[in-house]
Parts: structure tokens; sequence; C-alpha cells
């Protein structure tokens, strides 16, 4: 394996573990909120009485909470000579990272620190870097590297990383099916409540703009390039023509799958597919067709091609209210056992967008090797 593949390998498996560390962070401290010393020490909770009540199903979330940040940290750290290092890595930083956590989440009323979380947290940490030390022995983790030479343009990472995290974002409930990223008018309602009683705030329109409902062919436009963008960033670094026209069919029917969860989560598996109306099924359809004729274009093409999907998906997304069904349904997300993922989908919906575009930008603006 060359240079450039093993510390391509490993920036992206780094890269990875970062993400998934913000995700452990947040998840373990939502909401941010009411926070107040309760008189108690932080570190109280490693000698307090095991729980006297458990579940397996308890268990089994803590121990693959933390399995993947240690299978990410020993990959990252995997080097020839250096296994017992990566391992040590994968195994310990985690367990720090859950202990350090668990003793803030003394300063919360809605959390309740535990030994016992922290143990299996640890194991989990544990079990995962044993996983990546395992298939690093078998050679896994270099097939990968080759498999992401082979198939991915080089400083693909970002990209993957953007596409991985597609899906999660698109489980956040939202007005539109696969419509990321409304959140221009609560920008303007927190800018006015920040900027209240501040000379910027004469900067503000003293009214809200009256937004109307998206007619059918709009509703179907948004559909269309919402659905545009992930497919031309995948495109965008793709390394083939075949490999293109793969991502494709595997795009298609993962983006009706995952209209399908989204649905399911937000108004009951009674109405997974009630999103399927004529304006959403055309605007599928024409998405289809449109990434179907641009699988032969350059690199910096479908990048130019995805900001401009994008920019106009958002222009048209942000002048349409929300849906009056919307609020009922994130009020039970609010209420219900997944309000942790709740929190973090929603700002993954929020946010994607807008790191896409970011990103975008750098692959419209690199000189890559000829398609």
């Amino acid at each position: 394996m060359s240079s450039d593949r093993h510390d391509g390998q490993h920036s992206f498996a780094l890269l990875l573990a970062l993400w998934y560390v913000a995700l452990v962070v947040y998840a373990s401290l939502y909401p941010f909120h009411s926070w107040r010393d309760q008189g108690v020490s932080p570190w109280d909770y490693l000698w307090a009485p095991w729980p006297r009540y458990w579940t397996l199903k308890d268990v089994l979330a803590n121990l693959a909470g933390y399995m993947p940040l240690g299978f990410l940290i020993t990959w990252a750290a995997w080097r020839r000579g250096a296994r017992v290092l990566a391992l040590l890595a994968g195994a310990l930083l985690p367990a720090l990272l859950s202990l350090g956590l668990e003793a803030v989440q003394s300063y919360l009323p809605q959390r309740v620190p535990s030994n016992v979380d922290w143990l299996l947290n640890a194991a989990g940490a544990l079990l995962g870097a044993v996983l990546a030390l395992m298939l690093g022995h078998g050679g896994a983790i270099a097939r990968w590297s080759d498999f992401r030479q082979r198939v991915f343009v080089p400083d693909s990472r970002g990209a993957l990383v953007l596409l991985a995290l597609w899906p999660p974002a698109l489980l956040y409930p939202s007005s539109l099916p696969f419509g990321l990223g409304q959140v221009w008018q609560r920008v303007e309602v927190w800018l006015g409540e920040t900027l209240v009683d501040t000379p910027f705030a004469a900067w503000l329109p003293a009214q809200p703009p009256a937004l109307s409902e998206l007619s059918a062919l709009g509703t179907a436009v948004c559909v269309a390039f919402s659905l545009l963008v992930p497919c031309l960033l995948g495109y965008a670094v793709l390394a083939t023509l075949r490999q293109r026209l793969w991502y494709w069919l595997f795009f298609c029917v993962g983006a009706f799958g995952v209209g399908g969860v989204s649905a399911g989560l937000t108004y009951g598996p009674a109405h997974a597919w009630a999103w399927l109306v004529p304006q959403v099924v055309a605007g599928g359809v024409a998405a289809a067709l449109l990434a179907l004729l641009a699988l032969g274009l350059p690199r910096r093409t479908c990048a130019v091609l995805m900001l401009l999907a994008l920019a106009f998906s958002l222009g048209l997304l942000n002048q349409a209210p929300d849906s009056p069904y919307l609020d009922q349904s994130l009020q039970l997300w609010e209420q219900s056992r997944y309000s942790h993922f709740h929190g973090l989908s929603q700002w993954l919906g929020w946010l994607w967008p807008y790191l896409a575009l970011a990103y975008g930008v750098v692959l419209a603006s690199r000189r890559g090797r000829p398609h």
C-alpha cells in the first residue's frame, strides 16, 4: 500500500471517528439546558450502588453505542508495528470520554449518571477495538482501502461522510419529503430575539413575510432538485461511468426506502407511504431521469449542477410554511423515548444542505484528473 493510500485510509477513519465523538457528546448531554449543581460530586456515581432494575435493551444499547467509536479509533490509529497501541487507543479513549460525559450528566436534572452505563460503554469500545484489530489482521481494512481507490477519486472522504449522513438527516420530520435545510424562518426568529434592543434590530423586517403553500408543480420541482443533490454529489467523486450507474440504481432504491422509514417514524407505520402523492412521485421520477442523463458529465460539472440544484431547492423550500400536521408529529417525537435521537436528526436535517453547499464549492473549484 502506498503512503498516499495509507494516509487517505486513516484520515477517512479519523474523520468518521471525530464525527462519531460529536454524535456521542450530543446524545449524552441533550437537551443542553437546566444545568445546575445538584449538591453531589460529579464522580459519586462511580461508587454508587448498582441499579436494581435494568433491561437487556439498555445493556445492548450501551454496548452498541460505543462499539463504532472503538472500531473507528483503532482503525484510524492502525499502523504497521503499532497494533497494540491502536488497540489501547480504541479501548481507552472512548472509556475516558464516557467517564467524563457521565460525570457531566450529574449537572443535568434530566440525566442520571451510572457506573453500569460507563462500564458497558467501555466494554463496547473494547469490543469495537478488538473487532477492528481482527479485521485488520484479516486484511479487511486493506481491502476497503483498495475498494476506495478503485471506486472513488482521491480526497473523496468528505463526500462519503456527507452521503452517509444524508439518510439519518431525512429521518427528522420535514414539511416536504426529502426537504432538508428549512431553517430560514427559524434563523429570522432567533435573530429577532437575539438583536432585540440593539441598533441591528432595525435591520430585520418588522413582520415576517407571508408564506404560501407550494403549488403541485413547485412541490415536484423541489423534490426533484432535493433528490438530485446527493445523486450528483456521488457522481462528483465516483471514478467511472459503470460505478455511477450502479450508484444510480442503489440511490433510487435507497431514497425510496429512506422516505418510507422517515414517514413511518413521523406519522406512524400505517402512514409510511402516505407521502407518495402524485406531485412527489413526479418529482422523484424527474430526478431519476435527470440523474440518468447526467451519468456521463464531468465531475466538476456535476459539482456545479449540484450547487445549482441545492440553491434552487433551498430557495423553494424556505418559502413554504410548515405542514399543519408537522407540529403535532414533532411534539410526539420530543415526548417519546427517541427524543435524544430527535435532537440529533434535527440538526442533521437543518445543516446537511449547507455543509453540502460548502463542500460543493470545494469540489467545483478543484482541478481533478480528466473523467
